[in-house]
């Protein structure tokens, strides 16, 4: 870097920040849960049943809606830092920590509790993965703060269904 008063960095001087192999695989990870989540969430969708069916139905639609937007952010937070996401199916089915969504039709308040515990889930990879990344990247881990606020209150939201005083 040019000292302070000298002239301006030549192009072979700039150089922009690339992510280690261990901030590429805890993004990784995030980005396969992330997916993983908008995924199960759309099952939840279509075969939720029951009393306040569309309530949760619209909720879970929002879910999906932030988890895929979440995971577009940090995938995209990959490629700007040189490391490369992998969403395939296949990579997601082998590599997620969340729990596996159950087929067929699922009351209400059963996909209640599925998807809180999904939620926290995942809230639980970003945050047992955010000093990691923070070390490295504070930028990153400044992104890890919204998408973990998000997934929090959805958590809390959802499980109020099942709640009661």
């Amino acid at each position: 870097m040019a000292a302070s008063g000298s002239s301006r960095r030549s192009e072979s001087d700039v150089a922009g920040f690339t992510a280690s192999p261990q901030l590429a695989q805890a993004l990784q990870q995030i980005v396969v849960d992330l997916v993983e989540l908008h995924l199960q969430g759309k099952q939840a969708h279509w075969n939720v049943v029951g009393h306040n069916f569309r309530d949760l139905h619209l909720q879970l639609d929002q879910i999906v809606d932030d988890a895929r937007e979440s995971a577009d952010t940090i995938a995209e937070r990959m490629r700007a830092l040189a490391a490369i996401p992998d969403g395939r199916s296949e990579t997601v089915a082998a590599t997620t920590t969340l729990p596996a969504f159950p087929p067929g039709e699922a009351s209400v308040s059963t996909v209640v509790d599925l998807t809180t515990a999904r939620l926290r889930a995942t809230a639980d990879t970003l945050r047992t993965l955010h000093d990691q990344v923070d070390t490295e990247d504070p930028a990153t881990a400044d992104l890890l703060h919204a998408i973990i606020d998000s997934l929090e209150k959805h958590a809390w939201t959802v499980s109020a269904e099942n709640r009661s005083t």
